[in-house]
């Protein structure tokens, strides 16, 4: 099979509520949805989806793939959150621009056949003497894998990198402005400079946010200075803070950030390993406030963050990993987590609405399964992945198994 392939219809695919239908396309959008066996024809462009799942495409709003895949290479030692980021610092020396998009792009293909055709990334700024070759290496990438996946980018750097080197990797061709100003110095006055130079570029940001489990709060002042913003959008990421906070401490700081508007990303497994390694008894979850950000109505979606690198020794690529892990550590339904890592990470993104239903983007994802519950359960290999209307990859996974019959069982025991 040649791909990319355009995509008229899509048969006989399973919704995630349980109706079978025909989904009709017209280039990027969806046209139409019908009833199974009802659309009409075509002599080409046709998707039997018998035994699949149709999914809304997944978006990942948070992302490092400048950084990931280093772990075979670092043999970092397991820690906390200050402990990888000495050792992604003491390694960067060695990273290259060709090795940085090398990686990069078998992460951002990888996350396209698990079914994500939007990313978000952070890319470091360095504090030496090739400062941008991280951004160089994405902004690469980005135009390889053009009309397969999209890809937006964002600056990441601590308190010695200068206005002016974010200045120029927005020149060459970053979308956002971002930062960790919790762990700066001086908090408050690392978040004014990130959002007055965002200001002044007419840029959004997109900000680490409170990846701790104590100490002080920078969201509350993220939101409040972003909530009259006409230019672009604000979002935060990790926010893991705002999971320890009593429901009295809570309430006020999740309707701020629902008033400002202000995007949250959750981002569970990177958070789930990096917090609670000082509290070996009764350890937190490390994870956002997702039940009482959702139930507020806050603009929330969900991602991988850091795959095989000294934040995350693990990752797949798939969302239906995020799934499984907001599941089991956010306490949230499938329905909902599934929701998390499409339709409210597309919306944190501010990316058009997509899936199944007549105007919205052609983007899916088709697994092979019976229901929701069951692909979340199983994350079945086999997977279709449209984007923009086109078929962008397809796997197909084989399985040869020993027949079983009590005879031969007896035959083995003997």
């Amino acid at each position: 099979m040649h791909l990319p392939r355009s995509l008229r219809t899509l048969r006989n695919a399973t919704l995630p509520g349980g109706a079978r239908v025909d989904v009709v396309l017209s280039g990027e959008t969806v046209k139409a949805v019908h009833p199974a066996g009802e659309a009409p024809a075509e002599a080409e462009g046709e998707l039997d989806l018998t035994g699949f799942v149709l999914l809304t495409a997944a978006a990942d709003p948070h992302a490092h793939l400048d950084k990931s895949r280093t772990w075979d290479r670092i043999s970092p030692a397991f820690g906390d959150l200050p402990t990888a980021i000495a050792q992604y610092d003491a390694y960067a020396a060695a990273e290259t621009r060709d090795s940085i998009a090398e990686r990069a792009r078998t992460t951002a293909l990888d996350m396209l056949s698990h079914g994500v055709t939007a990313i978000r990334s952070h890319v470091n700024i360095f504090a030496d003497a090739d400062p941008l070759r991280g951004v160089d290496a994405l902004l690469q990438v980005r135009e390889e894998l053009r009309g397969l996946i999209d890809l937006e980018l964002c600056t990441l750097g601590d308190e010695r990198v200068s206005d002016a080197l974010h200045e120029e990797a927005v020149e060459r061709g970053v979308d956002l402005i971002g930062g960790a100003p919790h762990l700066a110095t001086d908090p408050g006055a690392e978040l004014a400079r990130l959002l007055t130079l965002a200001e002044r570029l007419g840029r959004g940001v997109d900000m680490h946010t409170d990846e701790s489990l104590d100490g002080p709060l920078t969201i509350v002042e993220l939101a409040r200075r972003t909530a009259s913003w006409q230019h672009a959008s604000a979002s935060a990421g990790h926010c893991s803070r705002l999971g320890t906070l009593s429901p009295a401490e809570l309430q006020p700081v999740v309707e701020a950030v629902r008033d400002a508007d202000l995007g949250i990303i959750t981002l569970p497994i990177t958070n789930l390993y990096l917090q609670g390694w000082d509290a070996p008894v009764a350890t937190p979850r490390g994870i956002t406030a997702v039940r009482a950000l959702l139930d507020a109505g806050v603009r929330l979606g969900a991602g991988a963050d850091n795959v095989r690198d000294p934040f995350n020794p693990l990752g797949r690529c798939d969302p239906l990993e995020t799934v499984a892990l907001l599941v089991i550590g956010a306490h949230v339904s499938i329905d909902d987590a599934l929701a998390l890592v499409s339709d409210g990470s597309r919306s944190v993104m501010r990316l058009d609405a997509a899936g199944a239903v007549e105007g919205a983007r052609a983007e899916f994802v088709a697994v092979k399964g019976t229901s929701a519950a069951d692909v979340a359960a199983s994350a079945d290999p086999n997977r279709h992945v449209i984007h923009r209307g086109r078929l962008v990859s397809s796997t197909v996974a084989t399985v040869t198994r020993a027949d079983w019959s009590s005879s031969t069982e007896r035959q083995v025991s003997a």
